[in-house]
Order: structure tokens, then C-alpha cells, then sequence
């Protein structure tokens, strides 16, 4: 770090100068600069003007070539697509929660019950406590490996 003091040579307030670099008033003409800030305004105003002209005539074409929509019928029934529809959607008659509920009821019942799936091939439907029991006891069928041929 420097303990030299920069300031060297300066007597009051009089500004630092240069011998090889001088200021002359004459280089800066403020009247140029001052004509290139109007015209600049100039031209930021004439390109806001411009964008709003072409904004408004676009939106209009965008309007005029847009097809208006259908009008909607009150009668909700003749729009309705057929049946089967998506539960919940206005026009359909059954409770989603109550369906769901009926649905569990019914497959906790169907897993509990001794059926017939297919009695001539031997197949049965018996509760799901029972046929873990059957197969902790048993154990699982053995399964033949597939066998693989080979090409020619």
C-alpha cells in the first residue's frame, strides 16, 4: 500500500491538470447534443405512435376474422353425448361418492363368498382368507420351466 499522498502539487481548490492532456470549453457544443436529445425524443414518440396504429389495426383484423361460437341451449339434455358419461358432469343422475362406495361393498362381498367361476374346468371362487391358508398349507402348484427351441 502507498503512504504517498496523491495530492501532491495541488494548491487549494484549483482541479488537477494535465501537461500533455488539456480541456478546451469550445470541444463540447451543447447546442448538438441538446438537438440529438430532442430528436431522439422525436423519433421515440413517431414509433409509439406507429405500434398503436398497428396494434388497433391488427386487433381488428384478429376480430373481424373470428368465428363467433355456437349459442348455448338451456335444454341440457338434447346436448348431452350418450351414455356411458363421465360421473359428476351436470346432466348425470348418479352420486360419484355413492357409486364408490357401492362398488367396495360389492367386491368385499365377491372376495368373501364360495362361487363357481367355471365349473366344468374346475375353477372356483372361495375367500381370500381362505386360499391364503390353502396355500401356506400346500404351497403355490409347481410351474413347468418353458421349454426353448432351437433355430435351424
Amino acid at each position: 500500500m502507498s503512504t504517498e499522498h496523491h495530492n501532491k502539487g495541488q494548491s487549494g481548490d484549483q482541479p488537477h491538470t494535465h501537461t500533455d492532456v488539456a480541456f478546451e470549453s469550445s470541444d463540447i457544443d451543447t447546442r448538438t447534443i441538446l438537438a440529438y436529445l430532442f430528436y431522439l425524443a422525436l423519433a421515440v414518440v413517431a414509433t409509439f405512435v406507429v405500434s398503436v396504429f398497428v396494434f388497433r389495426f391488427t386487433t381488428k383484423m384478429a376480430a373481424d376474422s373470428d368465428t363467433p361460437m355456437a349459442p348455448v341451449h338451456r335444454n341440457v339434455g338434447a346436448t348431452m353425448p350418450p351414455e356411458p358419461r363421465l360421473q359428476g358432469v351436470p346432466g348425470h343422475t348418479n352420486d360419484p361418492q355413492l357409486d364408490l362406495r357401492d362398488k367396495k361393498e360389492a367386491d368385499e362381498e365377491a372376495n368373501e363368498k364360495y362361487d363357481w367361476t367355471d365349473k366344468q374346468a374346475g375353477i372356483a371362487r372361495i375367500p381370500v382368507e381362505e386360499a391364503m391358508k390353502f396355500i401356506v398349507e400346500k404351497g403355490l402348484p409347481a410351474v413347468p420351466s418353458p421349454t426353448v427351441e432351437k433355430k435351424k
